[in-house]
């Protein structure tokens, strides 16, 4: 049996909680996923987010990443969109 499979623990906060009714998802990707893929498959599940794709910062188990960093599994990824103040 191959490996081909891994699953993140994706953490969703402010805008992106709100169109999911979740604060986590459980996901399977394949391997070498990048980080970015779970914003595109969020976005593609909930396209009024798609305002968020450009702005929105990454983190893996509690570290800032770039966007092209590849999952391994059972990462936590973080997706933050901008957080306006008040």
């Amino acid at each position: 049996m191959s490996n081909s499979a891994i699953t993140v623990t994706v953490k969703l906060f402010a805008a992106y909680q709100e169109a999911c009714g979740a604060a986590e998802l459980v996901w399977n990707f394949p391997q070498d996923t990048p980080v970015s893929a779970v914003c595109d498959r969020l976005i593609a599940e909930h396209p009024e987010l798609k305002q968020w794709r450009h702005l929105t910062r990454f983190g893996i188990n509690l570290i800032f990443v770039e966007p092209d960093t590849i999952l391994q599994n059972g990462d936590e990824v973080v997706l933050i969109p901008p957080v306006s103040g008040g």
